[in-house]
């Protein structure tokens, strides 16, 4: 084979191995946008009747913070109560894949480096 030939066909497998998602990734319910794995059928079955999953999926939070939406919820919002094996299970699946994230938000400036303030009173 030709070096023209063996550089086009590399590149080409290299755009391939690029577009293809990689297999480590989670895998998400296309419709729903959850992710696709533990109970994420029982999450879409109980939490999808009144809102979006998307509502699911911008949020993040330990178990007490998922608790404490879920009681909001039935406290404010209608929801039924749960049933305490379905509860665990939402609340393990929502943890596992929703648990809490790092902020994506920079640190702030120590004020030593924050520049003068033009309208701070003398």
């Amino acid at each position: 084979m030709s070096w023209p030939r063996f550089a086009g066909l590399t590149f080409i497998l290299a755009l391939l191995t690029l577009a293809l998602p990689p297999q480590a990734a989670q895998q998400t319910d296309r419709v729903t946008g959850l992710a696709r794995n533990g109970d994420w059928q029982l999450v879409q079955a109980n939490c999808t009747e009144c809102h979006s999953a998307l509502l699911i999926t911008q949020n993040s939070g330990n178990r007490g913070v998922w608790q404490s939406r879920i009681a909001w919820m039935q406290e404010t919002q209608g929801m039924a109560q749960l049933d305490p094996d379905v509860e665990e299970s939402i609340l393990g699946y929502l943890e596992e894949n929703y648990g809490p994230r790092q902020s994506a938000r920079r640190a702030p400036l120590p004020a030593h480096l924050l520049p003068e303030n033009p309208w701070s009173q003398p």
